[in-house]
């Protein structure tokens, strides 16, 4: 059975990023997280696949045609000038 907390090491080798991008996804709210005993973030397992079907372009089987969502630039800084 899968394990329902990840590490954030775990969770960048599955989403195949690295782990500044799994900081940066927790807090733009693309990833849900919370810390245990200590300190530790984890991060939960459902919100990593509820990620990865969200955007997911490749139609599944039965699926007639592919769904494509868009996602949104949230959380990005505007140059200064």
């Amino acid at each position: 059975m899968d394990q329902p907390l990840l590490r954030v090491k775990e969770a960048a080798q599955l989403l195949q990023v690295s782990k500044w991008t799994i900081y940066r996804w927790i807090d733009e709210g693309r990833l849900e997280a919370t810390k245990i005993g200590g300190g530790s973030l984890r991060i939960f397992r459902r919100s990593v696949n509820a990620l990865v079907d969200g955007n997911r372009t490749d139609p599944r089987p039965g699926d007639s045609s592919p769904q494509l969502k868009m996602v949104p630039l949230s959380g990005r800084r505007s140059a200064k000038r």
